[in-house]
């Protein structure tokens, strides 16, 4: 069968791929079109724009790039027509993606299958009219997903969660700490890991906060996880008169060697989670407490750490906006680093999110449902 794939970011590009891979072993005569990345392009197929042409976040960004936006949606549908593939797949990334649904099954007629909700759950909960009118299946890889879609009346299928795949095949699990430090050229001190987003902005929002609060603690040393595409002179540039190392490219083998971590929210957190790394949540935006009390209102769930939602629970410290301050920090620190019951309590909330998500198999799942799914007309 043909399918066309659409991811518009790093993440979209991982899972995307592993699904690739999936519907390659489930069906032997997979065609592939896609906008995507470097990782789906390794699957093979044909990649019609890569993510980076289309990665604008926020209000001004996508303002100050609109034409480029608009021929990127112009071109999708126009590609799609002229494939005319038995499924879209899309991947997260409503804005671009949604678009691309109307347009395929009211002009086109053609399945669209969705993996990985977009977080309607969040914000945008109006977002579920589209989903309903344009989505014919909605593949989740969050269990909370499923009550809150079934409120709205729309069934979907959780299929696990793909980052419990990739840490069950992540390289070196079994490395040693000497090993590690040894192959990184870090001093033999216990690590605090610094994870302070993949985008500029956070980056320079969070990383100052977490250095502040870290460095007081003489007998670790701060270690910064380098993200993809993030220039290291960045990193140097926001944390003169630290001493602090950065690793880029081994985020997993760093968080598994790491005595704690300080975590932006986002799927770091779980993966920091899963890896059993106890952590401090940490978003810091200005604006006070306005911004928090705006920020609160927006959202519509308690929490915004996935570690949080999927556990229903505090199992993490979340310190958001204004209480995201290098004082709060590292008083949360503190007692995860000397505090033996209080990390000990964060495990049995690991523990239980972690059986909540379920066994690894995600991709599997999901490619299996998809190709049932066309198989049977549907």
């Amino acid at each position: 069968m043909k399918y066309y794939l659409i991811a518009g970011e790093a993440s979209g590009d991982l899972h995307a791929a592993n699904l690739m891979k999936s519907l390659k072993e489930q069906d032997t005569a997979a065609e592939f079109r896609f906008f995507g990345g470097d990782l789906m392009a390794s699957q093979g197929g044909t990649m019609v724009r890569h993510y980076r042409e289309m990665a604008y976040m926020g209000f001004i960004p996508v303002l100050m790039n609109l034409n480029k936006v608009l021929r990127n949606i112009r071109d999708c549908k126009k590609d799609i027509a002229e494939f005319h593939p038995d499924v879209v797949i899309l991947v997260d990334y409503p804005g671009f993606n949604l678009k691309i649904a109307g347009y395929v099954r009211e002009k086109l007629n053609i399945p669209v299958h969705y993996y990985i909700s977009p977080k309607i759950w969040a914000w945008k909960e109006y977002r579920i009219k589209s989903i309903r009118r344009y989505v014919d299946k909605m593949y989740s890889i969050l269990p909370f997903e499923v009550p809150f879609y079934r409120k709205h009346r729309y069934e979907i299928d959780y299929v696990g969660n793909p980052t419990v795949d990739e840490m069950a095949v992540r390289p070196m699990a079994d490395e040693t700490f000497q090993d590690f430090i040894s192959a990184c050229g870090l001093p033999d001190k216990p690590v605090i890991a610094l994870l302070a987003g993949s985008r500029i902005s956070e980056i320079k929002s969070n990383l100052p906060v977490m250095l502040k609060a870290a460095s007081v603690f003489p007998e670790y040393q701060m270690v910064i996880a380098g993200a993809p595409a993030i220039e290291d002179s960045l990193y140097r540039d926001l944390s003169q008169g630290y001493d602090v190392s950065v690793v880029s490219g081994k985020t997993y083998r760093l968080l598994q060697q790491a005595s704690a971590a300080l975590v932006t929210s986002g799927t770091a957190t779980l993966e920091t989670a899963l890896l059993r790394v106890p952590q401090v949540v940490c978003y810091y935006m200005g604006g006070g407490k306005f911004t928090y009390n705006l920020f609160k209102r927006w959202l519509n769930v308690r929490f915004v750490s996935l570690v949080n939602l999927i556990a229903d629970d505090e199992v993490v410290k979340e310190l958001l906006a204004c209480y995201c301050t290098p004082d709060n920090v590292r008083d949360e620190l503190r007692r995860l680093l000397y505090d033996k019951d209080y990390r000990d309590k964060m495990s049995d909330g690991y523990d239980r999110m972690a059986a909540l998500l379920g066994e690894p198999g995600a991709p599997v799942r999901a490619a299996r449902e998809i190709i049932k799914t066309l198989r049977a007309g549907h």
